[in-house]
């Protein structure tokens, strides 16, 4: 799975590309990823020591990202579109501080949810709702601006780790939904997280057909 969210990031113009890993098989992975030149990359690793959470991971990379603005893609997460458009948006500073990708799916109750406001702005996300107010997923792609290690420290002192463990990243999206500065997209491509036998065979499927189409 790590090949396609690396082909993603590079495919929208994004280069510098740090990797945060954990468990034991952290020496195979950087084996196998080498410093990024054979992906037109450029690698960093960091290392977390337990399952503490997206914004857990993404703080361990501070002192590589700070004072730039920061694409965050999970591992596990199958895009079939490029996001050239939105980073270039994005980096010419479009009055936001973060950017959502949305995409519908028929089973909200995994994921977090975007509640939408009649002009289409997101008023709150809600993680794995048992009553979602829509469908709309809020996938693992985010933008955010240089600012994201502040607020992360703010979401530390006063949220704190929820009861699983993990600083969540959903209260880092709602900050910035709070505050208003949350750009959403809905995305029109295939998506689907590899977080079930079922959606990792639809992802492998996806592949095989673009593979296939390329013969």
């Amino acid at each position: 799975m790590i090949y396609k969210p690396i082909k993603t990031l590079v495919n929208s113009g994004i280069t510098e590309i740090t990797v945060v890993l954990g468990g034991e098989s952290v020496g195979d992975i950087i084996r196998l990823l080498g410093v990024g030149d054979n992906y037109g990359a450029k690698f960093n690793f960091v290392y977390q020591e337990q399952a503490g959470g997206i914004a857990e991971a993404l703080y361990l990379t501070k002192e590589i990202v700070k004072g730039s603005k920061v694409a965050v893609i999970l591992g596990d997460n199958i895009f079939e579109d490029s996001f050239s458009k939105e980073v270039n948006d994005f980096k010419q500073s479009d009055g936001y501080d973060c950017t959502l990708f949305l995409k519908e799916v028929q089973d909200p109750e995994r994921f977090g949810i975007a509640e939408i406001d009649k002009n289409g702005r997101i008023i709150n996300i809600e993680e794995k709702p048992k009553n979602p107010k829509s469908n709309l997923c809020v996938t693992g792609l985010y933008f955010y601006s240089e600012q994201i290690f502040d607020i992360i420290n703010k979401i530390l002192n006063v949220n704190g780790y929820s009861a699983r463990g993990e600083l969540e990243i959903t209260d880092v999206n709602n900050y910035y939904v709070k505050m208003g500065k949350a750009k959403s997209k809905v995305i029109k491509g295939f998506w689907s997280d590899a977080g079930t036998f079922k959606t990792l065979l639809k992802c492998s499927n996806l592949i095989k057909h673009k593979l296939d189409g390329k013969k």
